[in-house]
């Protein structure tokens, strides 16, 4: 598949820095990986399973940072364990373990016991920038407890997870799709930046949830006007973030049934952001079928999600997306680039082309025009 008309996705999307400090432990394990498989008997041991048994836990460090909000004081300047521990009003003791740990993950460097943001973490890891990632703790935490029920999901044939929309509290749908929302936010401003919406009237931001992908979208682009379309039960939710972003004049929202419904008012664009992957293949086919009915002749549809090569074995975001769904969805799943392709033929669109890794969260992004 070609990539998409924008600019080219940043390669550092799609992959993770390595930090000064942490090369040298890289090493050391990739020795000690060696020397565990090469025995003088030359006998095979278990280095890709202590290497997947370790992996985990640089990802709970970063986790833990981020719900600490620890890369905010390192901003400006560099702190010892005990200087950086008053400023979060925590034990140094209980703090020094996890500032090695990030160092080790690449998020943060040491020099003398002095320790400092790397460049990633304090472009995305610094609460009031624009590209703030932290306060996505909550959606990883929520993710990562789910993949831990994968055995169970499986052998009940149930996710163990379960995310039932239409039955969750307003309390927890609140919660749910406040940690969402930065996620959105930034996909909006990312897709803004690397296609042009300039001639583009009104979007239709289908299964938008919280709105905030449409937020990010027409802040970048006033001319703009954009309809978040979801379940009822989810409108209440969008309104409530569209209001507090004071776009709500530009920004309504539409109580609809995306599957089976019919969709109000004709859209010259639509963007679809992690929504067919929660979806039955069945369902996922309908979805389009509808909404290329309420589009206009040469409109514009992206579809932003988690989208397997047909190998099924990359990109990693997307398998781990899989490896999470079976324990939330009854039926969704990463789907394939044919998948995507048959769909999008059968629903009237062309010029289809599909780029892996294109934003940030290493979503992918499906481009086509309705013919």
């Amino acid at each position: 598949m070609s990539l998409d008309s924008g600019k080219e996705p940043d390669p550092g999307f799609s992959r993770m820095a390595i930090s000064v400090g942490s090369r040298d432990s890289t090493q050391r394990m990739e020795r000690k990986d060696e020397a565990m498989n090469s025995s003088k008997h030359g006998e095979l041991g278990p280095a890709t399973i202590m290497r997947n048994a370790y992996a985990v836990y640089p990802s709970f460090a970063m986790l833990a940072g981020m719900q600490l909000d620890l890369f905010t004081p390192l901003e400006d300047i560099a702190m010892d364990a005990e200087t950086l521990a008053r400023s979060l009003g925590v034990q140094p003791t209980k703090l020094s373990p996890l500032l090695y740990a990030l160092v080790t993950a690449g998020l943060l460097t040491v020099v003398d016991g002095v320790f400092a943001n790397t460049e990633e973490a304090g472009k995305f890891l610094f609460r009031g920038r624009p590209d703030y990632m932290g306060g996505l703790n909550g959606f990883y935490s929520t993710m990562w407890h789910a993949a831990l029920r994968t055995a169970e999901s499986i052998r009940t044939g149930e996710p163990q997870a379960r995310h039932e929309w239409k039955s969750l509290p307003e309390e927890e749908l609140v919660k749910f799709f406040s940690s969402q929302y930065p996620g959105s936010l930034r996909a909006g401003r990312q897709l803004a930046e690397k296609f042009d919406f300039a001639g583009f009237k009104h979007l239709l931001d289908a299964g938008g949830g919280s709105g905030g992908l449409s937020i990010g979208i027409c802040e970048a682009c006033p001319q703009l006007r954009a309809t978040v379309a979801d379940l009822p039960v989810l409108a209440s939710i969008s309104e409530r973030f569209i209001s507090e972003a004071a776009l709500s004049h530009r920004i309504k929202t539409m109580a609809a049934d995306l599957v089976d419904g019919t969709l109000k008012g004709t859209y010259d664009v639509a963007v679809l952001r992690a929504l067919l992957q929660v979806m039955s293949p069945g369902d996922a086919r309908k979805v389009l079928m509808n909404i290329a009915w309420a589009m206009e002749p040469g409109s514009s549809l992206f579809i932003i999600g988690s989208v397997l090569d047909d190998s099924m074995l990359s990109p990693p975001a997307s398998i781990a997306f899989s490896l999470v769904s079976l324990n939330v969805y009854e039926d969704g799943h990463a789907y394939t680039e044919k998948e995507h392709l048959d769909w999008l033929l059968e629903a009237g669109f062309t010029d289809i082309s599909i780029s892996h890794g294109a934003f940030s969260d290493g979503l992918g992004i499906v481009s086509a025009r309705k013919a």
